[in-house]
């Protein structure tokens, strides 16, 4: 990726360095967030649906903020974003507040980490001035994937030979992820004094809502409901009742990050090949056998009746890197958009609503998973999603392909 680095301009290098510091600094903060809860504040079920909240809440009023920002440039915003998280993280790794308190700096930490998702890709795309633009793009998604395994790698590493913990006074994991935060925010006021214009990307809060797409925001609600599940819950069964700590988790990102770099290039040729409405069938299909084996599993090691370790465990393992697949699968539902669109111009603000819908599902969906957790059990969490992933069956079966073929031959 780099072997003609003669050839990168001074920009380019400073925002590839800022990609793969960000990537490592997030995964070495968001990515064990469970594992922290469980072990500093030993909190149940339901008290990690209540989490999503303050974590989830940023998604929904990111859009708002930021379009009230719009007088600063994009540079300038990704710096509040990364001071924000830099707050938020800092303080819980030199500090463990009281749960209400600890609160507090999850959101802070979050609304940072929203806010520069959004302002990350508008100013990646803004420093690409030849006509690479998919070349450049998926270099940007390179690098963040190998520096977010490299973190994977420090987590399993740090908690396998005891320098992380989550039981001691000071959270070492989340300091060095402030530190690394930090080197990002010095890097975008290098980045700043490189540019000869500010770069500012339309930040108007413009939302489209049309007939023609209600599969698309069916199709949305339901991600909300998947991901949150996926998000939360997965990995909460191999916390809470099979005690993996982080760097079990770390193994099993390590291996779905590398099986990813051939899975998302393959969903892509998938879609030229089969069309949208096989892989939506697809997408549909995955989600319900995923959940209906994960509730299986997660019925069993709950009551007893399955050993925690051995072949269920290996089961349990294969499913929950099946489910981090999954996910990359979300390009679908953006094609399928793309494929609809009554206007060019209804796609930008449609996603953003879209973005809204999944993050204000996500709140609800984490809450409910919680009560559902502690009254009747883990199992009928995934159940039920498996359940409502029907939908999606449904949805697919309204797709029609004749648009669709239009699109791939355009």
């Amino acid at each position: 990726m780099f072997k003609k680095l003669e050839n990168i301009s001074k920009v380019q290098l400073v925002y590839y360095l800022i990609i793969a510091l960000t990537a490592l600094g997030l995964g070495l903060s968001s990515d064990v967030i469970s594992n922290y809860f469980k072990d500093a504040y030993q909190i149940t079920a339901y008290q990690r649906g209540l989490i999503e909240f303050p974590r989830e809440l940023p998604g929904v009023l990111v859009i708002v903020i930021i379009a009230s920002l719009s007088l600063f440039s994009d540079i300038r915003i990704a710096m509040v974003a990364q001071l924000l998280s830099i707050i938020g993280i800092g303080t819980l790794g030199f500090f463990t507040p009281p749960f209400t308190i600890m609160l507090i700096f999850v959101f802070i930490n979050s609304l940072g980490m929203h806010m520069f998702m959004p302002i990350q890709d508008s100013i990646g795309m803004s420093l690409i001035k030849d006509e690479n633009i998919g070349k450049k793009v998926g270099q940007y998604k390179g690098v963040a994937t190998i520096f977010t395994v490299l973190a994977s790698m420090v987590v399993f590493v740090g908690f396998r030979v005891g320098f992380f913990s989550f039981t001691s006074k000071m959270k070492w994991i989340f300091i060095i992820s402030a530190c690394i935060l930090g080197a990002v925010l010095i890097l975008f006021f290098v980045l700043e004094k490189l540019i000869d214009q500010p770069i500012k990307s339309n930040k108007k809060v413009n939302f489209v809502f049309r007939k023609e797409y209600k599969y698309y925001y069916i199709l949305v609600v339901m991600w909300g409901v998947q991901k949150q599940i996926m998000i939360v819950y997965g990995p909460w069964v191999l916390i809470d009742i099979l005690n993996k700590r982080a760097d079990t988790l770390a193994i099993l990102s390590i291996i779905g990050s590398f099986i990813g770099v051939f899975f998302i290039p393959a969903v892509g040729r998938w879609i030229d090949k089969f069309g949208i409405k096989k892989l939506l069938y697809a997408d549909a299909l995955s989600f319900i056998v995923v959940y209906l084996v994960y509730g299986l599993l997660s019925a069993g090691f709950s009551t007893g009746k399955l050993a925690t370790i051995g072949v269920p465990l290996f089961l349990a393992y294969m499913v929950f890197i099946f489910d981090k697949m999954s996910t990359q699968m979300g390009m679908i539902r953006t094609i399928y958009l793309r494929s609809i669109a009554v206007e060019t111009s209804d796609i930008t603000p449609t996603l953003s609503l879209g973005l809204s819908l999944d993050h204000i599902v996500s709140i609800m969906c984490a809450y409910l998973g919680g009560v559902i957790w502690s009254l009747w059990g883990p199992q009928y969490i995934f159940f039920l999603a498996a359940s409502l992933s029907l939908v999606n069956l449904y949805v697919a079966s309204k797709v029609k392909d004749d648009k669709l073929i239009k699109l791939r031959n355009c």
